[in-house]
């Protein structure tokens, strides 16, 4: 089941005006909920804490509850360190004060003259939802004045969008979202369904549209999720191409998927060399999101869609090769951008490509040392099948000088070698265009979906020399997830690019094993911040 998210103003609650701070109370616990969530800082405990409690949030709210909060309190469990929790369940008692509500919340902010950040946030955000999931409660009521950071370093609508986020990891179950697939009791739908943020009118318009934008964007990462869990026999290219397609009843979408005998037209040499191995027919998508004045320049989302990976003739070992399934989150990644951009209603136009195939090894595939011409004219060495994302990719780097992009950003599980240099943390960011790399790194931190910048130097290029075509598709072992960008550059010289290797960051293996949706929030912060 997917979690709802909408919004309800509590018109004057200010919990941060002494004057207003009783009724904002009374008027949010008076309200009938499952919980009422609030944080509170390390200053408001202190306020309540000693043998007589001052005026202010906990001693009030105190009040109310009938005394609940001295009682956690002498318990030892309230507590304002950052990310703690106490939650407070309703009493008989309360009911003759108002209280409608089931349970309160009670979520640490700790000392919010110290350290304060979007990062600080999440870990509270995270300890909240958490208190809400695996039980009895359905719906909450979470009071986004209480836990706005006055710092300037992170907006209201960046922690909404945030908290929304987190809330749709927590709730996304494969299983039950694709029944064909069920397979274990454990994947039963949580209870928690409903996230109702409640506002004052001071920031009511900023939670809307937020919220509004977060559950659209979450709808974007379901989606790339579920891809990219799906089984290589089912999420094939046509699979893709379908699904996208079907997207277009569903939201303002413009799909076009073109086939075989469409590709072979365009001169794509390079993506056909990684397709001819397997049975399975490539495809290559177009969507259009066109939000924007029709003479506006779109920027323009590539997504690698290899559907399985098995190194073609340079085979892989055979150790995790079902994780190959995965090779196609780049893709994913960027159907689920163009389903969140479109359900939003974005007032831009952008664009996803999505070249997708399977690479395998039969006697018809790519050998080492072959040739291929790509679509820009330009000779490529093929020294390793296993590069092949990079082949696949730089057609359709090509294909895209058409549409005169505003910038062309492409998204790939491009290198083992980005998982090394960057871990499981960061995506790796490869560009030479200043403006974008600042903006991009500023989306990240606003979602925190982050990446990091690595070069693009040169002198990299020395690598990939060939002696036999204009460029090898591999440069060796040092450095391989640049040379692999120097690679993609070759092919991007006439728009402003940036190239994402997410390799480290779009699945989790393990006990957890499964699709992240990264880098979906990473790249709708960017546009939603691209004026």
């Amino acid at each position: 089941m997917t979690i709802q998210f909408s919004t309800k103003i509590f018109p004057q609650a200010d919990l941060q005006n002494a004057k207003l701070l009783k009724s904002s109370l009374k008027s949010l616990v008076s309200h009938n909920t499952d919980c009422l969530v609030l944080g509170f800082s390390e200053a408001d405990l202190q306020q309540f804490s000693g043998a007589k409690a001052k005026p202010g949030l906990l001693s009030e709210l105190d009040a109310l509850l009938d005394g609940s909060l001295k009682h956690a309190k002498s318990l030892g469990d309230l507590d304002a360190k950052q990310a703690s929790v106490c939650m407070l369940r309703a009493e008989k008692a309360w009911a003759s004060n108002g209280v409608k509500a089931k349970r309160v919340l009670l979520l640490g902010l700790g000392d919010l003259k110290s350290e304060q950040n979007l990062l600080a946030y999440s870990k509270v955000a995270r300890a909240g939802l958490k208190s809400l999931s695996g039980g009895s409660i359905e719906n909450a009521l979470w009071f986004m004045p209480s836990f706005v950071l006055d710092t300037g370093v992170a907006t209201v609508a960046d922690e909404v969008r945030l908290t929304i986020q987190y809330a749709g990891d927590q709730a996304y179950r494969f299983g039950v979202r694709q029944p064909a697939m069920k397979f274990k009791a454990k994947d039963a739908a949580d209870t928690f369904r409903h996230l109702v943020f409640a506002t004052n009118n001071s920031i009511s318009k900023e939670v809307k549209l937020a919220v509004e934008q977060g559950a659209a964007m979450v709808e974007g990462m379901n989606l790339a999720k579920d891809l990219g869990n799906l089984p290589p026999n089912i999420c094939t290219p046509s699979y893709l191409g379908k699904t996208a397609q079907g997207l277009s009843k569903k939201a303002d979408l413009k799909v076009e998927v073109l086939g075989l005998k469409q590709i072979e037209a365009l001169g794509m040499g390079s993506f056909l060399s990684v397709a001819k191995g397997s049975d399975t027919p490539p495809a290559f998508i177009i969507m259009r999101h066109l939000g924007g004045k029709a003479n506006e320049a779109p920027i323009v989302l590539v997504g690698k869609g290899i559907t399985f990976d098995t190194g073609g003739i340079s085979l892989k070992p055979g150790e995790a090769m079902d994780e190959m399934k995965y090779d196609m989150c780049g893709a994913a990644s960027v159907i689920g951008t163009l389903y969140s951009a479109a359900l939003m209603k974005l007032k831009k136009n952008v664009i996803g490509i999505i070249p997708t195939c399977e690479n395998m090894p039969s006697g018809r595939a790519t050998r080492p040392g072959d040739i291929v011409k790509s679509m820009s004219g330009q000779t490529i060495e093929i020294l390793n099948t296993d590069a092949e994302g990079r082949l696949i990719l730089c057609d359709a780097l090509t294909y895209v000088e058409r549409f005169k992009p505003k910038a062309v950003i492409d998204i790939a599980t491009l290198t083992g070698a980005c998982i090394i240099a960057l871990g499981h943390v960061h995506s790796g960011l490869f560009s030479e265009d200043e403006s974008l790399v600042e903006a991009l790194t500023q989306a990240g931190k606003s979602s925190l979906d982050t990446v990091w910048r690595l070069p693009l130097d040169a002198a990299y290029h020395e690598q990939l020399k060939s002696n036999f075509a204009d460029v090898a598709n591999i440069g060796g072992r040092p450095a391989g997830s640049v040379t692999a960008a120097c690679f993609l550059s070759r092919f991007t010289e006439k728009y402003p690019w940036a190239h994402l290797d997410i390799a480290g960051t779009a699945w989790k293996s393990g006990a957890a094993k499964g699709s992240t949706g990264r880098p979906v929030p990473l790249l709708m912060n960017y546009l939603l911040e691209q004026k």
